[in-house]
């Protein structure tokens, strides 16, 4: 038994579906913007449509493939990744930088204490004291995580009663 709103449905989606495979030829053609969102618009479809079908998602990205990568023989890169890496690059220059002239600093401070000790001008440590001191600390470090480590589990309880709100939300 053929319901003639199930036809409908299949024929309007099978009209859309050739209005998106037509904009991305068109585009391909022009030269115009190629992403999911362009691509919807030239089809005058809703953006979600080609998401819903993985084989109009995969021609888009094809069609993307293409224009960020003329040369089929090439490497797939494209502009914006060359970017992002320079980018990257450049920030991870930026912290190793910071971390040489950390280390340096410390390696003068010890130089220092050690042409200070060496010189015998400068007063003993109380070894004692500072073991003390040492002690204290890691007995505060020990405090320290495991209350982070109680406030990771509420944390982590928390955000799972806000996927279960968000997930009974969604569904109405």
């Amino acid at each position: 038994m053929s319901n003639p709103m199930v036809a409908g449905r299949r024929a309007d989606s099978a009209r859309r579906r050739q209005r998106v495979i037509k904009a991305i030829n068109q585009t391909r053609t022009t030269g115009g913007e190629i992403s999911v969102s362009a691509i919807a618009r030239a089809a005058g479809v809703d953006r979600t449509f080609p998401y819903r079908h993985p084989d109009l998602l995969a021609l888009i990205h094809a069609a993307q493939a293409d224009l960020n990568n003329p040369d089929p023989g090439g490497a797939l890169v494209s502009r914006a990744s060359l970017q992002a890496d320079l980018a990257n690059a450049q920030e991870r220059l930026a912290r190793q930088a910071s971390h040489v002239t950390q280390l340096e600093r410390k390696l003068s401070e010890l130089l220092g204490e050690q042409a200070w000790r060496e010189s015998g001008l400068g007063a003993p440590t109380d070894i004692e004291q500072l073991q003390r001191r040492i002690i204290e600390l890691e007995q505060q470090v020990v405090d320290l995580t495991g209350q982070l480590e109680d406030r990771d589990a509420d944390l982590d309880a928390a955000r799972g009663a806000n996927r279960e709100l968000i997930a009974k939300l969604n569904k109405r």
